[in-house]
């Protein structure tokens, strides 16, 4: 029997793959540094015009395939040319992204273990343990990086039904609950409504040509599209699901997380007179010092945040992790656990030598052209694969694939017009969006 997800799984699994990290610790600090509501409002009309349109045309040709990510996209074109199979490097940048991924994982769980200890009561003591741990700490990263790494492998191994879709019928509800426990605490504070007024009232003067790409970019990174994680899921999807429902479902309960995180985090914030405009050291070094004047209601609030952050975190760090897997078992006839040892010893060794060259003793070998292996891993993933990778899907689905299969597919779900601007989208608009995007980020316009 073929190892499908149920809707109610690939709705979890999907939506555990689009929130992490980049809904509760960037979209915060990114939403600050463009001064709230003006930014949300872009970043929603990206989410709902390019986003959602990238994530239905992954989700179609995964459903349409039942296969990897290569195999998909040569089943899917006109002439089912062999050649489409290189569109399956795309696969490669979930890889990356997870051997650094892991690496900021293992931060967050030092940070949930301090939390049971003490708190730093001051920004400049913060600031100075977050260095210490990322630049001299080589033991505890490796320790941390270990137990993330090894608990994706765990449950990647237990396969689709009893290892992916089970532990997002855990960790999803749970990393639900907590976020709601701490939005519910927050409207007790007196900065709520400051907050609420933050993120909703649109100050335009804030909102560039920066502020546009950076809303897109967002969108982009918040449901984990360009990696192969979405039409790899979607491959396990039976063919008469409602793909494009789930997909809208999954599209809302993102922005929904990510909204929330936002209204939970600038409520701590202004509570403490801190500024909005934190940037990326916002959840380890502005929260913790926060946290820390809260006693041990601080405490409980801290554990319980970090904790969020772990659980989103590894539901999407499993999606990452997945096309690679179905490529090998599929396409080179590994077992799963012959595939898994692969993968996971090369994300693994990945993040070793990434979390390496940010400290003191190994970065002057480990940095190259300005950027250590870190920033490299980062920049080549964000910055050049995953846009191409959308660049690509857009193409091969607008010019490359019979606009009649995609209208049969799409139409036994949503109406002709529904399917019509969707197409329009994706043939024109969206790629011209991405383009602009790719281009920005590599410094060319």
């Amino acid at each position: 029997m073929k190892n499908h997800f149920s809707r109610v799984g690939f709705i979890l699994a999907a939506a555990g793959s689009a929130v992490g990290l980049g809904n509760i610790w960037k979209f915060p600090y990114v939403t600050g540094e463009y001064g709230g509501g003006a930014f949300v409002l872009v970043y929603l009309l990206a989410i709902l015009f390019i986003g959602l349109t990238v994530f239905l045309a992954e989700a179609v040709i995964g459903q349409n395939a039942q296969s990897d990510v290569a195999t998909s996209f040569i089943k899917t074109s006109k002439s089912k040319n062999k050649n489409w199979k290189f569109a399956g490097f795309i696969i490669f940048s979930g890889l990356i992204i997870l051997s650094f991924y892991s690496v900021v994982l293992g931060w967050i769980l030092n940070y949930v273990f301090t939390s049971f200890g003490t708190l730093p009561t001051d920004s400049k003591t913060a600031g100075s343990a977050f260095e210490t741990l990322i630049s001299k700490d080589i033991a505890s990263q490796i320790i941390y990086h270990t137990v993330i790494a090894g608990s994706v492998i765990f449950i990647v191994l237990k396969g689709i039904k009893r290892g992916i879709e089970k532990i997002n019928l855990i960790l999803m509800p749970l990393l639900g609950l907590i976020l709601l426990g701490l939005l519910f605490y927050s409207f007790t504070l007196d900065s709520f409504s400051t907050a609420l007024n933050f993120m909703f009232y649109p100050d335009w003067s804030k909102i560039d040509s920066n502020a546009l790409l950076a809303a897109l970019g967002q969108a982009f990174f918040t449901l984990s599209l360009g990696v192969g994680a979405i039409m790899t899921y979607s491959a396990s999807l039976p063919k008469n699901a409602n793909f494009v429902k789930s997909s809208i479902i999954v599209a809302i309960v993102d922005t929904a997380i990510a909204i929330t995180a936002g209204l939970i985090i600038f409520s701590f914030l202004f509570e403490a007179g801190a500024q909005s405009s934190a940037g990326p050291g916002l959840v380890f070094i502005s929260l913790p010092v926060i946290f820390s004047g809260w006693g041990v209601l601080g405490q409980v609030i801290s554990i319980s945040f970090f904790v969020a952050l772990v659980f989103a975190g590894i539901t999407s760090a499993v999606s990452m992790i997945e096309p690679s897997l179905k490529f090998f078992i599929e396409r080179f006839n590994f077992t799963r656990k012959k595939a898994t040892i692969l993968c996971g010893g090369i994300f693994y060794i990945l993040g070793i030598i990434a979390l390496l060259s940010m400290t003191i003793a190994f970065k002057d070998s480990l940095t190259f052209f300005g950027k250590n292996a870190f920033d490299w891993m980062d920049f080549m993933t964000s910055s050049v694969m995953m846009p191409l990778a959308a660049i690509l899907t857009c193409v091969f689905l607008g010019y490359f694939v019979e606009k009649e299969l995609l209208k049969r597919i799409f139409t036994a779900h949503v109406s002709v017009t529904a399917f019509n601007i969707w197409y329009f989208l994706i043939k024109f608009i969206v790629p011209i969006a991405i383009v602009t995007l790719f281009l920005n980020k590599l410094g060319i316009i």
